[in-house]
C-alpha cells in the first residue's frame, strides 16, 4: 500500500485539515461554547451535555486552527468558547466544574485534571488577547496553589468535593502530566519564571523519583502519600480517566513533554529519561500480532487492555517525531511512521474526516461514537502541530 509522506509539511497541515472539517459544520452552539458528542458521521447525538476537558480542549484546537489557516472564524469561535469556560463551568466556589447539562450541575467536582485544562486554554487564548485570557491564566495558578499542590511532595492532588472542603485521598499521575503540560504552554505564553519552575519539578519528581519506585516507569495511582496503589481500579484496566496498569500512552506523552522542555531549558537527564520511557512503552505495549500499541500492560507485562485508542499512537508519533530530531537515531524515524502507518489504515476515517475513538485489538472499528465527551481530536491534531512544531523533512 502506498501511503501519504508523513514527514511532510503539506501532509501533516492537509490532515489538521480533514479533521476541523469534520467538526466544522455542527461543532459550533450559537447558544456558547460548543457540541462535545459525534457519531462517525459528524451529527450530533447528545446536544445537552457539557463536559470540561471538551470545553478547553475546544479553546486549544481553534487557537492552533487559527495559528495555522489564519481565518478569522476560528478566532472567533476561540473567544467564543473561552467565554463559554467562564460563564458556564465557573463555580460560584471559584472552581471550574466537570460536567453539567443543560445547566444543571451533574458532577461539580473540582478537578486538578480539568483545571489543568482550563490553565492551557487560557494560556492558548492568550496568544490571540482572547478577553480575560490573561487574568485567568493567573488565577488559575493560584486556585490550583491553593487547592491542590503539595509542597512537600512535589505534586498536585486529584479532587475536591463541589464545596472545595474535602479533599480525595486519591493521588495521580494523569493530573500531573497534564499540568506539566499547561505549565510548560503558561510558560511560553507569559515568560514567567514559576511556571516553567513547577514544570520542572514535577518532572523531575515523576520521571525520575516515583519512576525509581517502578522500575523506571510511570504508574498511574498512588495513596495520599505518594505511595504507589498497585491495586486502584484494578478490575478497570479500561477506565476513561484512571485506568489500572502501566499506560503506553502515558509514558510517551510524558517523554514528548520531557523533550518540549528540554527545548526550553535544558537539563542532562531529560533526554536519557525520555528515551527509557519512549522505548519502554514501545518494547512493553507494541502488539506483536496486530500491530499498535495496547491501552495497558500490567507490572508482569501482560497486556491488561488490548484495545488500540486514538490518542496513545497520536501521543507515541508526535513523541517518536521528537526523538527522531533531537537524536537522529534512526529506529525513532521508524517507529514514527510504524505508528502512522497503523494509524492510516485502522484509526483514521477516511471517508468522514476525524480518527475513531477506539478499535479493537485487530484493529477492527466497534463502535459509532467517534467524538464524546473529552475527544474533540484534541490529541490528533496536538500530535500534527508538535511535529510541525520541530520541523518536518
Amino acid at each position: 500500500m502506498a501511503y501519504p509522506n508523513f514527514e511532510s509539511t503539506d501532509f501533516l497541515t492537509g490532515h489538521i485539515e480533514t479533521i476541523l472539517a469534520f467538526y466544522e459544520p455542527n461543532v459550533r452552539d450559537p447558544k456558547g461554547g460548543f457540541f462535545h458528542h459525534f457519531k462517525d458521521d459528524g451529527t450530533i447525538y447528545d446536544t445537552d451535555t457539557r463536559h470540561l476537558v471538551s470545553s478547553t480542549r475546544f479553546v486549544f484546537n481553534y487557537v492552533n486552527a487559527y495559528q495555522q489557516t489564519g481565518r478569522p472564524h476560528y478566532r472567533d469561535w476561540a473567544a467564543h468558547g473561552f467565554n463559554y469556560l467562564k460563564s458556564h463551568h465557573l463555580h460560584p466556589n471559584g472552581h471550574y466544574i466537570w460536567q453539567h447539562k443543560k445547566g444543571v450541575i451533574e458532577d461539580g467536582r473540582a478537578m486538578a485534571y480539568g483545571h489543568a485544562f482550563v490553565m492551557l486554554a487560557a494560556s492558548y487564548a492568550a496568544r490571540l488577547n482572547i478577553d480575560g485570557a490573561a487574568q485567568t491564566l493567573s488565577s488559575i495558578w493560584d486556585f490550583m496553589e491553593a487547592y491542590f499542590w503539595e509542597a512537600e511532595h512535589h505534586a498536585y492532588a486529584d479532587e475536591r468535593d463541589e464545596s472545595l472542603s474535602v479533599l480525595s485521598n486519591y493521588r495521580g499521575q494523569n493530573a500531573n502530566m497534564h499540568s506539566l503540560e499547561a505549565l510548560i504552554a503558561a510558560y511560553e505564553t507569559s515568560g514567567d519564571a514559576r511556571y516553567l519552575d513547577r514544570a520542572e519539578e514535577l518532572a523531575k519528581n515523576f520521571c525520575i523519583t516515583l519512576a525509581g519506585q517502578a522500575a523506571g516507569q510511570i504508574w498511574e495511582h498512588y495513596t495520599e502519600n505518594w505511595q504507589p496503589d498497585w491495586n486502584y481500579n484494578i478490575d478497570k484496566p479500561d477506565d476513561l480517566f484512571k485506568p489500572w496498569g502501566f499506560q503506553p500512552g502515558h509514558q510517551v506523552e510524558w517523554a514528548k513533554l520531557l523533550l518540549q522542555l528540554d527545548a526550553l531549558a535544558p537539563q542532562n537527564w531529560y533526554l536519557p529519561a525520555a528515551c527509557t520511557l519512549f522505548d519502554t512503552a514501545m518494547e512493553k505495549g507494541w502488539d506483536p500480532l496486530y500491530g499498535g500499541l495496547v491501552y495497558g500492560y500490567g507490572p508482569d507485562g501482560q497486556f491488561a487492555d488490548a484495545h488500540k485508542y486514538f490518542w496513545v499512537q497520536a501521543e507515541a508519533l508526535a513523541a517518536a517525531w521528537r526523538l527522531w530530531k533531537r537524536t537522529k537515531e534512526p529506529i525513532y524515524r521508524e517507529h514514527y511512521h510504524r505508528l502512522w502507518q497503523w494509524s492510516w489504515d485502522h484509526l483514521i476515517d477516511h471517508k468522514n474526516g476525524g480518527w475513531y475513538r477506539i478499535v479493537s485489538r485487530e484493529g477492527q472499528w466497534i463502535e459509532p461514537w467517534k467524538s464524546p465527551a473529552g475527544k474533540v481530536d484534541y490529541h490528533t491534531m496536538g500530535a500534527c502541530w508538535d511535529v510541525l512544531s520541530v520541523g518536518t523533512e
